[in-house]
């Protein structure tokens, strides 16, 4: 793994006014070393909310029964992405909630088809499954996994009923990375007593954990769970720590995520300002959109529209080479044994 000097400090997490402009100054220059001014553009599909899990914090926990529970066709999600997806995406990443079922029924099947008919990199966001799973959902042509681990500390972890254990989701992560896949995980920024101790012990976790990339998503209380009447997580801890992902990991994939929009006004640009280098164009079906409900049911949607927006407006450039692809030629050519000849 890379070794890099910086590591954030409680005040960096905290900083305001002329601080954080130097600290997010710093992360964009660090983007702008690594990448140049290429922005990674791909495109969601949200194809089944069904999910085991009851995490305090997400509206699409098992509990909550207001929800219409759906699992999109496979004819449905192929005819949108083979035929109608916008013209800058070059990655999709397929999401559900935790749903086995639709991973062997839909997922599959689906990368299969985008793999026999595009070239698109395609990632997957579908929670902790069997190890064979993992397995097939390589084969059949996915590359990047992401599984964040959402909390650092195992108490909290255990306390708002996040998935498994702490420890499980950990020990999922390097499994994948050990088979071959490109994990990106990451965590939520603000939630309900979550202190900036707390938060720095993230990036421990993200440094010490064989990643291709993280996230930060902001707390946003769901109005389904037992969290809704909790405060929105602080808009200056999440932007503050993108920018300390950046520079603790100048390398890595670090996503603006939709949820950033709610946070503070323009906050899908404040996360790019701050270091983020991947964008997200959001195609799942207008009829069953507003059921996938992880924060609460008025999303701020990211269009094509809107993220080409974001990007120009930063002064950055869709990227041209896809996310799977960046990360296939960034992988150490294998060595090979020096073949003995005799005279």
């Amino acid at each position: 793994m890379a070794s890099f000097c910086y590591f954030p400090t409680e005040s960096d997490l905290a900083a305001t006014g002329r601080r954080q402009w130097e600290l997010h100054a710093r992360a964009a220059a660090a983007r702008q070393s690594e990448f140049g001014d290429q922005v990674f553009v791909r495109a969601v599909v949200e194809v089944s909310n069904f999910c085991r899990e009851n995490c305090h914090y997400c509206g699409m926990r098992r509990d909550n029964r207001t929800l219409k529970r759906f699992r999109a066709r496979h004819d449905q999600m192929a005819e949108l992405l083979l035929h109608h997806r916008p013209a800058s995406v070059t990655d999709i990443n397929i999401q559900t909630g935790e749903d086995p079922v639709a991973v062997r029924e839909l997922v599959l099947p689906l990368i299969e088809t985008l793999r026999r008919e595009t070239s698109l990199g395609i990632s997957v966001c579908l929670g902790t499954l069997p190890e064979e799973l993992y397995d097939e959902l390589q084969a059949a042509g996915a590359s990047i996994f992401i599984m964040k681990f959402e909390l650092g500390d195992a108490a909290q972890y255990a306390r708002l009923a996040a998935p498994g254990t702490l420890a499980e989701r950990l020990q999922h992560i390097r499994l994948l990375a050990a088979r071959g896949w490109q994990v990106s995980s990451g965590f939520i920024a603000g939630l309900p007593g979550q202190t900036l101790p707390d938060l720095l012990h993230h990036f421990t976790m993200a440094r010490d954990l064989p990643l291709s990339g993280c996230s930060v998503s902001p707390f946003i209380p769901g109005g389904e769970t037992p969290l809704a009447t909790a405060s929105a997580a602080p808009a200056d801890w999440t932007f503050n720590s993108v920018s300390a992902l950046r520079l603790l990991r100048p390398d890595w994939v670090i996503p603006a995520v939709s949820a950033f929009n709610l946070a503070a006004p323009e906050g899908y640009r404040r996360g790019l300002r701050a270091g983020a280098n991947l964008v997200t164009i959001n195609l799942t079906p207008d009829d069953v959109r507003d059921d996938y409900v992880i924060y609460k049911r008025d999303r701020f949607i990211m269009t094509e529209e809107r993220v080409l927006a974001a990007i120009a407006a930063e002064h950055l450039t869709p990227a041209t080479t896809g996310l799977a692809e960046f990360y296939r030629q960034r992988q150490p050519a294998p060595v090979l044994a020096a073949t003995a000849t005799s005279a």
